[in-house]
């Protein structure tokens, strides 16, 4: 591992395949629907998938799981080549394999076949270990993670340490810093009656003295994700930033492998917990693991186009399901109340929220020397960070009119503080029927009083003007 913040993945790796078709009839013989078979995708799963969606932003991701010499483990190396290292212990049998049957898009049946016992690991797995910045231990029930426990457990007291778990699998090793089940698990995990905030909150802190880890986030869907630590009464909820609609299969792998690369940066648990809910609200919106893209080879990072492609392909995934696109644009230079207003009002409208921003360059040219007092990659981030912002797009123009051509947002919205008949962009809208509107505005915030109040602050007293 050579890349900076290495990632080691721990844990029982699984081979994923989607048969998918349609069903209009029922069989004659049983009362069971008959699929026409339209296609069908493999790719790894469990483990697997945990590192390769860790492995997609280009950081280094080793894997350390049992592979045989099954078709299946064969499989599994030929999808994960170039992605992940791998650092195998033997596998006694063969590797499992879960098919779905999908009709329509939903499941009609699973089936599972496969599996076997990991064998002994050697010296790699220790030194694989020692390099990582964090590890995520991705528990399927079948014993990866206890084969290398002395390992994990010398690993978690120096090493952030993610434990995503399961029901039939191991007990996350003592002073692990997050553990990861989701509502099922819990119950499974922690059984009793209810399924109220409280009745969750109460699980997650029996199991937090059970294991003697520093953290337990139960993940809710679109109730957020309840963070249990001992010696505090009240857990943190941490909201999901909004209601994903999609194939959920691989959700959990997402929201633990984002945790555990969030912590590898050196983010606080709150922050990584925040920063996973968002990655896995959009990873179920945009296919979950049955999405295609994931398995294609990564292009090379690019600078600032990055944010351009994630903009338009939410877009159009948005589009596609036949939701509302809504888009605003501004400066955005000190964020404030008036801002925030306006951005949680836009995403209310529709199914996603494109923010386009003036680039420091156009800035510059709207506001007058002195501006922006925030650089460019500075703005976009804070916008990204909020809840109701899905993208955030730069421009260099003075007016977005030329990204909106491209964007083609279904609303686009200002605050209060213009008319319809003064934006220039609503004329644009109208060529692909999509209207401009203005949003309600906080009166008496804005940067340039937020400027002018903080240079004034700056002054000593006795040399203001009166």
């Amino acid at each position: 591992m050579t890349g900076p913040n290495p990632l080691v993945v721990v844990g029982d790796v699984l081979l994923d395949e989607d048969i998918e078709g349609v069903a209009t009839r029922l069989s004659p013989d049983a009362a069971a629907p008959v699929v026409d078979v339209t296609g069908d995708r493999r790719h790894p799963g469990g483990a697997g998938l945990a590192a390769a969606l860790a492995a997609r932003t280009g950081r280094d991701v080793t894997l350390v799981t049992a592979l045989g010499d099954d078709p299946a483990s064969e499989a599994v190396r030929r999808d994960l080549r170039g992605r992940v290292r791998l650092v195998e212990i033997p596998l006694d049998g063969t590797l499992p394999v879960k098919t779905r049957v999908l009709a329509g898009g939903r499941p009609v049946v699973r089936i599972d076949r496969g599996g076997g016992e990991p064998g002994e690991p050697d010296d790699a797995v220790r030194e694989a270990l020692a390099q990582a910045r964090a590890v995520l231990v991705a528990d399927y029930g079948r014993h990866t993670a206890n084969a290398v426990r002395p390992h994990l457990t010398e690993a978690a007291r120096r090493t952030p340490l993610v434990w995503d778990p399961h029901p039939r699998g191991d007990a996350p090793v003592p002073e692990a810093r997050l553990v990861t089940p989701n509502a099922a698990e819990a119950r499974a995990l922690c059984p009793g009656d209810g399924e109220s905030l409280r009745a969750y909150a109460e699980r997650a802190t029996r199991l937090v003295e059970r294991w003697r880890v520093a953290g337990v986030a139960v993940t809710l869907g679109e109730r957020g994700v309840l963070l249990a630590r001992p010696g505090t009464g009240t857990p943190m909820l941490v909201p999901a930033p909004y209601r994903a609609q999609g194939d959920p299969c691989g959700a959990g792998d997402c929201f633990a492998a984002t945790t555990a690369a969030a912590l590898a940066d050196g983010a606080l648990p709150e922050e990584a917990l925040q920063r996973a809910a968002a990655e896995a609200a959009a990873f179920v919106a945009a296919g979950g693991a049955g999405n295609q893209a994931l398995w294609r080879t990564a292009p090379e990072p690019a600078a600032a186009d990055t944010a351009d492609t994630d903009a338009f392909a939410l877009a159009e995934r948005v589009r596609a399901r036949g939701g509302t696109v809504v888009a605003t644009g501004g400066c955005f230079d000190l964020l404030h109340a008036g801002h925030v207003g306006l951005l949680e009002s836009a995403r209310r409208i529709g199914d996603c929220l494109i923010v386009c921003l003036n680039s420091d360059a156009s800035l510059t040219r709207r506001k007058g020397p002195g501006r922006p007092l925030n650089h460019e990659a500075d703005r976009a981030r804070v916008l990204a960070a909020l809840g109701s912002v899905d993208a955030v797009v730069a421009f260099e123009e003075d007016t977005p009119e030329e990204l909106l051509k491209r964007l083609r947002p279904d609303v686009w919205v200002k605050g209060g503080d213009y008319s319809v008949q003064d934006l220039p962009e609503a004329e644009v809208l109208r060529a692909w029927g999509g209207q401009a509107v203005v949003l309600p505005y906080l009166d008496g915030r804005s940067t340039t009083l937020l400027a002018r109040r903080a240079a004034r602050a700056a002054v000593p007293v006795g040399r203001r003007r009166p």
